[in-house]
Order: C-alpha cells, then structure tokens, then sequence
C-alpha cells in the first residue's frame, strides 16, 4: 500500500513523500526527475516494501518545485546546494540522525542530486542506483567538447525561457506530452496510458515554474553566443570522486543524454557497475520497470554479500 507523508524539514522546505513499508525498517529512497514526480515510484515502493522483497521502508518525495512539496519562486532556491540539503534533511527524518540510507535510486534531475549527495555526504548512504542520469564531470566534458551532446541537450535552452512555464502549459501540455515521444518519431510510447496522462495532468497543474527553475537555476548548459553555459563550468576533483558501491542503469536509446556520457566513469566512481539497456530510451522507469527492480535486487544482494564476508574474515570464520 502506497501512503502519504508530508516531511516538514528544518530548514522551512517541506516534502510530500509517497512511502510504502513500516517505519523503522532500512531506507531506500528513490529521487524523480523531470517532468515527472514521485508516483513513477509506486510499482517499485509496493515490490520492495514487501517481505518476500525485502520489506524495506520506500521513500519517494516530490522533489522541492514538484507537484504538492514546496515551490520557492526564486530560482537560484533550486541550486545543487539547496537540493542537496532538502535530501540529506529528508534522510535524518526517515533515517534517524546520523543513520545511511541502505539505497539511494535516482534519474534524471535526481540523479544529479543523488550525484551530488554521494559526493558530499558518503557516510549517509550505502548503495547509489542511477538510472538516465549523467555523472556531472561527465555531462561538463560532453557538453563542452561534443556538439552531439551539446545538440541533444538544446531543450534547456528552451526550459531557461521566461515564458516556458506558460508555453509547455498550451494544448493540454502537449510539449510536456512530447518529452515522451519514442525517439525517431514513434510518437506516444506504449506506457503512457490514458490512466498515466491523467496523473501527470493531476502533477503539471500544481505548477511549473519549480521544474523549470533547475534548468534556469543550473549552468549545465550548451554554451551559446549569448550564454557561457557549460563552457565558463570548472569541477574540482574533489567534487567530482563518488566512493559509495554504484550501479548504472543506462537507456542506449536516449535522445537527450547520448552514450558518450558513459565514458570515463569509473575514473570517478572506484566501485561501479554499469549496465547499458540497448532497447531502452530515457523512460526505464516506464518502459524496464523489471530491469530496475533487478538492477537494485543485485545491488542489495551485492553489498550484503560483501558485509558478510568481511563479517566472517573478522570472527575468523
């Protein structure tokens, strides 16, 4: 059973989580993206909340600017700093102080936080599940060096308008609709049901000024004649090393993040696996949901396997 939390945290951010599992039990928290929110979640929350699966406590939050949580008009409130924040905040609430997530799984948007998260705050996960999501020393490289990427992200040139928000709006948010396009002009994928339409219609009407503030918010950019975009961006080593076990699931079949963005990880991430998905687009939320569940199943079983281990080699068993 999917249920509904709003988690007011310190800092005056509140989150409206869909949680499914007993309190108390070990955390797995699952970041959305855009433009999306917390309910692409619910098959995956229902699978792992169950005993049989785990039953672990799932946590998914409409991120901050999304649907019910809190939507601070000012832009630059949608930087890396503050959305990191909302995320290690929400953890000590479902986690106790001080206390890891066993799992953080994210896409898109939320992966760039889950990125971040990783980076800054280690000790407060144990496992990180990225879907569709680019590493960001991987994502400045590409869209400053390959004109495929820096075409493939142009959108957010789009997004960054004053008059997006009103513009993605028109025609029954038929932009928002195109997002989901099988790419090569397929039109509407096979997942996005009258039934699923209705729930993003139900997320999109509470507002879009918040989901496109993190494209406004961020220089992640193409850079352009009239904007430096990612070109004027320097990452630091320091914030670009991510030392928490890592998987990568990886739509071969996105439009917007091509494969190029793969390349080089492992010189920031020591312990990853990648999983590329030849059939899948940038939705394998929707279009893989088994592929994910798989994905964190191993990922679970990996690292307790590991524990185990070093458990017994310290009792010399």
């Amino acid at each position: 059973m999917i249920d509904t939390v709003d988690h007011a945290l310190p800092h005056g951010i509140t989150l409206h989580c869909r949680v499914s599992g007993e309190a108390g039990r070990p955390v797995l928290m699952f970041l959305h993206g855009f433009p999306e929110g917390a309910f692409i979640w619910d098959g995956l929350l229902a699978h792992f909340s169950r005993p049989e699966h785990g039953g672990w406590r799932c946590v998914a939050p409409n991120l901050r600017g999304f649907g019910p949580s809190s939507s601070p008009a000012d832009a630059q409130a949608y930087r890396a700093k503050h959305l990191v924040q909302d995320v290690v905040a929400l953890i000590a609430a479902e986690c106790g102080a001080g206390q890891p997530l066993a799992a953080l799984v994210a896409h898109d948007w939320g992966g760039a936080v889950a990125w971040n998260v990783a980076n800054q705050r280690p000790e407060l996960l144990q496992r990180l599940l990225i879907v569709n999501s680019p590493h960001p020393g991987a994502f400045v490289r590409e869209l400053q060096n390959n004109p495929a990427q820096q075409a493939a992200s142009d959108y957010m040139r789009f997004l960054c308008r004053p008059d997006a928000e009103a513009l993605l709006a028109e025609n029954d948010f038929a932009r928002m609709f195109g997002f989901f396009n099988t790419p090569g002009g397929g039109g509407a994928p096979d997942w996005l049901t009258p039934a699923v339409r209705e729930q993003y219609r139900r997320q999109w009407r509470q507002g879009l000024t918040g989901p496109c503030n993190y494209y406004r918010a961020s220089p992640l950019r193409p850079p352009g004649s009239d904007d430096p975009g990612a070109a004027a961006v320097q990452l630091p080593p320091g914030m670009l090393t991510v030392r928490v076990p890592t998987q990568v699931l990886w739509g071969l079949n996105d439009p917007a993040l091509l494969p190029g963005l793969l390349e080089g990880l492992g010189d920031w991430v020591p312990d990853l696996r990648v999983q590329p998905l030849p059939a899948a687009s940038h939705w394998v939320v929707h279009e893989q949901p088994e592929a994910v569940a798989a994905a964190l199943t191993s990922l679970l079983s990996r690292q307790q396997s590991a524990s185990n281990a070093i458990d017994s080699i310290a009792s010399g068993a």
